[in-house]
């Protein structure tokens, strides 16, 4: 009786190019996003956190330095914007915990933005309009969702744009409240498309 020829193991090389292929193109996915998401933040500000002064929704009137002592969720968002709804629920906890100022950007006047608020449930967002953009040229911010991290003397210890997580937050301001930088000390402005500080009244 005639022997079976073995047949030659091509399954296994198939399989282990396929995986190759898959796993190039992960990795090329991820070198896209990141070079997006740095080109994003090409112009957003670093080290000290240039001072804002603004009326809130309520009327009363807010100074970035009050939120001194403590890590600060700086949050800019615009009424429109689909991806800032799907963190208001995280944002929310997370103010529970710690200190988050928002500003509405290009969201339009203060009517608008508080219909906005209250039909999404986010009457305890400290919230101040920004209909100019002043406040997130100010900042560098060109799209929302934007986040920065405050330390408790001033100084700006991370900044994500797009979609951040709500431990990712907590992890940064944990750091950011463990090791906080010396105290701020605030730099005159290169020139006057520079300021350091803005102040916004409606």
């Amino acid at each position: 009786m005639a022997q079976a020829t073995p047949k030659s193991e091509k399954k296994p090389q198939h399989k282990k190019r396929k995986w190759l292929r898959y796993l190039l193109e992960i990795i090329v996915i991820i070198a896209i996003i990141v070079a997006f998401r740095t080109w994003q933040q090409r112009n957003m500000v670093s080290g000290v956190a240039p001072n804002i002064q603004g009326v809130l929704m309520d009327g009363r009137i807010i100074n970035l330095k009050q939120y001194r002592g403590k890590p600060l969720v700086l949050h800019f968002w615009s009424t429109w914007c689909p991806f800032c709804k799907i963190e208001e629920g995280s944002l929310t906890e997370l103010a529970k915990d710690w200190p988050m100022l928002t500003i509405a950007y290009q969201s339009g006047d203060k009517a608008a933005i508080q219909q906005h608020l209250t039909e999404r449930h986010l009457e305890s967002w400290t919230t101040i309009p920004d209909p100019d953009s002043r406040l997130a040229e100010l900042y560098g911010v060109t799209g929302v969702p934007t986040t920065f991290i405050i330390d408790a003397n001033g100084n700006i210890r991370f900044h994500e744009v797009g979609l951040t997580s709500g431990w990712g937050l907590r992890a940064r301001l944990w750091y950011a409240n463990q090791m906080p930088l010396p105290v701020a000390k605030e730099i005159a402005p290169i020139n006057d498309k520079q300021p350091k500080s803005v102040s916004v009244t409606q």
